[in-house]
């Protein structure tokens, strides 16, 4: 059984794409061959990502975000709580 995050999701409560439970066993994103940690929103599949554009704001007060294509991987950081640890990694 594998255990791939969805193929997209977004850390902003607005989003029809933010899923609370996904997000608090962290997300790790690698984007280009390098590992990102200021990633907004992602779509495996799409190819994209979006981070915030620095300290800027909307006139809302939401955070400016640049939309980045590339090869995006995607993994969960954490094993589900419902999941048992294999006695080897305890």
């Amino acid at each position: 059984m594998t255990d791939t995050p969805p193929d997209r999701l977004s850390s902003n409560p607005r989003s029809p794409f933010f899923d609370e439970a996904k997000l608090s066993r962290g997300i790790g994103i690698r984007f280009n061959g390098k590992q990102r940690t200021d990633v907004e929103e992602y779509c495996r599949s799409e190819g994209w990502i979006r981070v915030a554009l620095g300290k800027k704001v909307d006139r809302k007060g939401q955070p400016l975000t640049l939309k980045l294509s590339g090869e995006v991987e995607a993994w969960f950081e954490r094993p589900a709580d419902d999941e048992a640890v294999p006695a080897d990694e305890a």
